[in-house]
C-alpha cells in the first residue's frame, strides 16, 4: 500500500486502485522479514522506471557533501578580515595558504591544500533560522509552506540509482534532519543512514547485520518461503512496482551477504596511519568513511557535523572544534587526490549561514545569512580559486553573490544532471531540479 501511495506523484489519481490480494500478501510477507535494509533497497529501486537517465560523460560521478550544523563563522574560517577592528575580526588571526591567500588562523592544514579547493566568499540567502537555513543549503530551495523539496542527495539517487550493489545516497552518521530526505519524491530516494559513529570502537552499520535471532540458515529459509509465495500468486494480476520490488529484494540479500559491501563500510580495515591522518575524532572518521563509500560506489554521501552555533566565546569554541575539522578536511582532499578520486568526486564543505560581523556582548557571533563562505573541490572544480568577496567588515557580498540555487546547479552540472530538468511532484506537476540558479562557470 505504501508503494502505491508513493507512486501517486507520477500517476493520475483516477487510475489508482485498491491493493490486490496478491499485494496484501506480498506486503505482509515483507513486513515479517525483519530486514530493514531490504525494505530500503526494494523501495529504492521499485520506481526505477520513473528515473530518467542523466546527461552523458559527466565530470564527476560522486559527491561528498560536508554540512556544518549550526552555522559556521566565515570570519574564523574562509574569510578572515585581518585589517578590520578587533571586535569584527576576532582573536584567531589568519594563515597564508599555498596560493598566497588568507584563511582563518586555525586552518593551517587546509591552507596546504588550498591549490585544490575553490572558496566561495559570497554565499548569501535570507533565512536566519536554523531549520530554514538548513533547508536552503541541503535542497537548493528556499522553504515553502506548500511543498517539501528533495535533498540534493535524493535527486542524485532518483537520477542515477545504485551501483555496485550499494545504496546511491548515504548519510553519516545518521539522517535525522528532515531536509536530508526525499521531499516530494518517493521515499524510495531517501538516504541510507549508517546509524552509528565510525569513531566508536564497536562501530557497526545497523542494517548490514541480520536481525537478532536470524542467522544465515533462517534467512535462507525466509528467502525460499518468499519465492514460494511469489510462485503461488504468480497467476494473479501483476503490479510492476511489486515485481521490481521482488527483483531488488534479491539485491538486499546479496548486499547483506556481500563481502564487497561489508568491506566498504568496514572502517577498521583502514591502516592506522590513514585513520590517524584524518584524526581519531568524530569528523575525522566520518570523512574517512565517506571516502571509503564513494570509492566503493556510493554516489552521494552527506556528512553531518554539529556544534557550530557559537553565540558565546567563539574564540574558545573554535579552538575546540576547528582544528579537528581542519585536519580531517585537508586529509580528505589529500587522500582523494592521491587515490585518483578527487577528479571524479565533488567535495562540498557548507553550512547553514554565517555569523554576525561584530562580536556580541558574550564574545560570540549570532546568525547571519547575508554573507558567508563555503568551499568546493574536485569533480572538475578549479582549485586555488577565491570566488566572490564580502565587504570590508564581512557584512554582505561585495562581488559575485552566490545563492544556494547557484551552488546546487553547479554540483548537479558536475554530475551531468541538467539543473533545469523537471521532476514530477504530486498533482502531478513538474518542478525544476534547480529554480533560478546558474552554474558558476568561473569554477569549472
Amino acid at each position: 500500500m505504501a508503494l502505491r501511495r508513493e507512486r501517486l506523484f507520477c500517476e493520475d489519481p483516477a487510475h489508482f486502485t485498491a491493493p490486490s490480494r496478491r499485494e496484501f500478501m506480498r506486503i505482509g510477507f515483507i513486513a515479517g522479514l525483519g530486514l530493514s535494509l531490504g525494505d530500503y533497497l526494494s523501495i529504492q529501486t521499485a520506481l526505477a522506471g520513473e528515473a530518467s537517465p542523466a546527461a552523458a560523460t559527466p565530470a564527476a560521478d560522486a559527491v561528498i557533501y560536508i554540512f556544518m550544523q549550526g552555522g559556521m563563522s566565515h570570519f574564523e574560517t574562509f574569510d578572515p578580515k585581518p585589517y578590520a577592528p578587533i571586535e569584527y575580526r576576532g582573536q584567531l588571526g589568519s594563515v597564508k595558504t599555498n596560493t598566497g591567500e588568507a584563511l582563518g588562523g586555525l586552518m593551517k592544514q587546509t591552507a596546504t591544500v588550498a591549490d585544490k579547493i575553490a572558496v566561495i566568499r559570497s554565499m548569501t540567502h535570507t533565512e536566519a533560522a536554523h531549520e530554514r537555513g538548513t533547508h536552503n543549503m541541503l535542497t537548493g530551495y528556499a522553504p515553502s509552506p506548500v511543498i517539501t523539496y528533495p535533498s540534493m542527495g535524493s535527486v542524485v539517487a532518483h537520477e542515477y540509482g545504485s551501483r555496485n550493489n550499494l545504496p546511491p545516497y548515504c548519510c553519516v552518521p545518521n539522517a535525522n534532519d528532515p531536509y536530508l530526505g526525499s521531499g516530494y519524491l518517493s521515499s524510495a530516494y531517501g538516504p541510507f543512514s549508517v546509524g552509528g559513529e565510525p569513531n566508536d570502537k564497536n562501530f557497526r552499520v545497523r542494517d548490514l547485520n541480520l536481525p537478532e535471532g536470524v542467522d544465515a540458515e533462517r534467512m535462507a529459509g525466509r528467502r525460499s518461503l518468499r519465492q514460494t509465495v511469489d510462485a503461488h500468486f504468480a497467476s494473479l494480476e501483476k503490479s510492476d512496482g511489486l515485481d521490481a520490488m521482488d527483483a531488488f529484494y534479491e539485491r538486499a540479500y546479496s548486499l547483506i551477504s556481500s563481502v564487497e559491501a561489508r568491506a566498504a563500510f568496514d572502517i577498521n580495515a583502514e591502516p592506522d596511519a590513514i585513520r590517524n591522518e584524518y584524526g581519531r575524532t568524530g569528523i575525522g572518521q566520518r570523512l574517512l568513511l565517506a571516502r571509503r563509500l564513494v570509492e566503493a560506489g556510493v554516489r552521494f554521501v552527506t556528512v553531518m557535523e554539529g556544534g557550530w552555533d557559537m553565540h558565546q566565546r567563539i574564540d574558545r569554541s573554535m579552538r575546540g572544534s576547528l582544528p579537528r575539522l581542519d585536519q580531517a578536511y585537508a586529509a580528505l582532499i589529500r587522500d582523494l587526490d592521491r587515490r585518483g578520486l578527487l577528479a571524479r568526486t565533488v567535495v562540498a564543505l557548507t553550512t547553514e549561514f554565517g555569523r554576525t560581523p561584530k562580536l556580541n556582548k558574550d564574545h560570540g557571533r549570532d546568525h547571519w545569512p547575508k554573507v558567508f563562505s563555503i568551499a568546493l573541490a574536485g569533480g572538475g572544480i578549479k582549485g586555488g580559486v577565491i570566488h566572490g568577496s564580502s565587504d570590508a567588515l564581512g557584512t554582505e557580498p561585495d562581488t559575485a553573490a552566490v545563492g544556494p540555487a547557484d551552488m546546487s546547479a553547479t554540483i548537479f552540472n558536475r554530475l551531468g544532471i541538467p539543473p533545469e530538468k523537471k521532476l514530477i511532484a504530486p498533482g502531478p506537476r513538474p518542478i525544476d531540479i534547480v529554480r533560478n540558479g546558474s552554474v558558476i562557470t568561473d569554477l569549472i
